[in-house]
């Protein structure tokens, strides 16, 4: 991952809707959810909800597909594992041990 998609990824998550929105549909992969489900979760207008869609589609985050007259939006998880190694890739200056607590939590649960 370079610089500049990094920044699209934080930028997008940086919106409370996106990133509750994000959490909810890495939360229901692999089946994703449909575009209704996801405005009323977000308790938002149609039309507000879609230009916060729009955003995590434009940065990679999000991935839309039709199915019969429903759009299923589910994560992107290889954006996300990108995302997650671009920012731990340098931790602790190639020192692993002192990332461990890092991984562990993220196996624990």
């Amino acid at each position: 991952m370079i610089d500049d998609d990094a920044l699209a990824s934080l930028a997008a998550l940086a919106h409370p809707t996106r990133l509750a929105t994000f959490r909810l549909l890495v939360r229901h992969e692999p089946d994703g959810l449909s575009t209704g489900q996801l405005v009323e979760a977000a308790g938002l207008t149609q039309s507000t909800f879609s230009t916060h869609l729009a955003v995590l589609v434009k940065a990679g985050l999000v991935t839309p597909e039709k199915q019969g007259r429903q759009m299923i939006q589910r994560a992107n998880i290889d954006a996300l594992r990108a995302l997650m190694l671009f920012l731990a890739k340098d931790c602790c200056q190639g020192r692993a041990e002192l990332c461990e607590p890092l991984l562990a939590e993220l196996t624990c649960c």
